[in-house]
């Protein structure tokens, strides 16, 4: 994830997702609202991936009463996300890392947005098994990140697609094309089912679908 640590990607991240992303805004309300079916109004929530506080403040924004710790192994994100969330700061503590450095907890919910496709399935089980350790019985998970069937052609129909989206959404051709080429490269991607057996091999369960656009899935499951 060196992009993360590159000034000129840093001054331009916070416009990236929603071109990128399909419905990004409302699949971060629905994360927070899902959550929040289980949290308590006082919840204390962990977010894995929280370097750039995108959804961070839309999480402190709706919940005044929860309280936050993030982790992310990119300072320049987490001074990002500081920034991002400047106005519920008191609220939030952020942790420089891996999941290892997160408090042991424990937490009424977690979630990790738009992380989970830059870690090899043993890093990913890793890290889930982590959260899971860290969450109340019964306390909530969301997790969405980049998921799809892994075929030849489904996978190529899908990239294609993606960069289609982005390209739609004012990124120029090159750049989407260049970011498609990365991803092919570089991001171990699993298909939706390898990425639910995960989430029941760390030890979590009522796996359920609550987002799909193009090529990312988002869940949302109970410790």
């Amino acid at each position: 994830m060196s992009q993360f640590h590159d000034p000129a990607m840093m001054a331009r991240y916070q416009e990236g997702p929603p071109k990128f992303v399909p419905g990004y805004a409302d699949m971060q309300r629905m994360a927070c609202v899902l959550l929040a079916e289980r949290a308590p109004i006082d919840a204390r929530v962990l977010v894995l991936g929280a370097g750039g506080g995108l959804e961070l403040k839309v999480f402190t924004d709706s919940q005044p009463g929860w309280t936050f710790d993030g982790v992310d192994p990119s300072k320049a994100m987490l001074d990002l996300a500081r920034q991002t969330v400047a106005a519920h700061a008191a609220r939030v503590r952020l942790h420089e890392g891996y999941v290892d450095v997160a408090p042991a907890g424990p937490f009424d919910a977690a979630a990790c947005l738009l992380t989970m496709h830059f870690m090899p399935p043993a890093e990913r089980l890793r890290a889930l098994r982590a959260i899971h350790a860290r969450l109340k019985a019964g306390g909530a998970f969301v997790v969405m990140h980049m998921s799809i069937v892994q075929d030849d052609s489904g996978r190529e129909r899908w990239m294609a697609r993606d960069e289609a989206f982005a390209v739609a959404g004012g990124v120029a051709p090159e750049m989407a094309r260049q970011r498609r080429d990365g991803i092919a490269a570089s991001l171990p991607v699993l298909a939706p089912g390898e990425d639910e057996a995960l989430l029941r091999e760390a030890g979590f369960q009522d796996i359920e679908v609550f987002y799909v656009g193009g090529v990312f899935r988002g869940w949302v499951c109970r410790a």
